[in-house]
């Protein structure tokens, strides 16, 4: 049974996320390994609510800060070429990749 490798890509920067995406598939059509994906997820987002005066007095405002956290999916079938192609990409500050075999 051909093992497959998932990969899921994870960044505050979507064109950085979908930048590594297009490597990953370039690679699987060089290799002429099967894809699946890439599978956008959905974003999760982090606000964080900050009073804008810090002492109190006057009208209460505040800034609602927010980060996004846009994340990606891709089964790839798991060729030692592929894998090998895979392990050099260069990949942008701010972007997490995680890579898991499965069988």
């Amino acid at each position: 049974m051909a093992q497959r490798a998932r990969i899921s890509l994870s960044g505050t920067d979507p064109k950085k996320v979908d930048g590594v995406c297009l490597q990953i598939k370039a690679i699987s059509q060089r290799t002429g390994v099967a894809i699946r994906g890439p599978i956008p997820l959905p974003t999760k987002r982090l606000v964080v609510p900050v009073r804008k005066c810090p002492d109190g007095e006057g009208s209460e405002t505040w800034d609602r800060w927010e980060m996004r956290i846009h994340k990606r999916l891709i089964d790839l079938d798991a060729d030692e070429r592929a894998l090998r192609q895979l392990m050099r990409i260069q990949v942008p500050d701010g972007v997490n990749i995680e890579i898991v075999l499965r069988s």
